[in-house]
């Protein structure tokens, strides 16, 4: 099956921006391989948002990894989605926050995590750092562990 008939609406279109938050610009595919525990790790390195008190612009890279269960989400998709940010009002550890709740509901995956690297601002960095894992699983050990040794 090629990508084309999974509905996928972003790929393979011009690219449309849009300039308000948006969760329901994001889309998925099916994963081809979901008996295998594998890792899927993006690395966004021009992530901006505003800062929902002066206005100013805050600069991040996100990092996000996960092992996939059914759905994966659709890269150009979530390009557009973490575009979105852009001229959005929220704190970073929101963003983080809102970021890996957003894919949760999304793909429903074993386990995911995301981390903020922002720039400084006030000669501060701040690095916000949120996971999940499926409830009931074997995952929800690796969320304890790498939640607890999280540097």
């Amino acid at each position: 099956m090629e990508r084309k008939d999974e509905g996928l609406q972003a790929l393979g279109k011009k690219t449309e921006y849009s300039f308000e938050y948006s969760a329901k610009l994001l889309e998925t595919f099916d994963n081809k391989h979901p008996d295998n525990d594998y890792w899927v790790r993006f690395n966004c390195p021009e992530f901006t948002s505003l800062c929902p008190i002066t206005g100013q612009p805050d600069f991040a890279e996100i990092r996000i990894s996960y092992i996939p269960n059914v759905k994966m989400v659709e890269s150009k998709s979530l390009k557009l989605y973490l575009f979105s940010f852009r001229n959005h009002g929220e704190f970073h550890e929101d963003c983080v926050n809102k970021i890996m709740k957003d894919l949760v509901a999304l793909m429903e995956p074993k386990y995911l995590e995301v981390t903020g690297i922002f720039t400084p601002r006030g000669g501060i960095s701040i690095y916000p750092y949120a996971n999940y894992a499926m409830k009931g699983t074997k995952y929800e050990a690796l969320a304890e562990q790498r939640f607890f040794n999280h540097q």
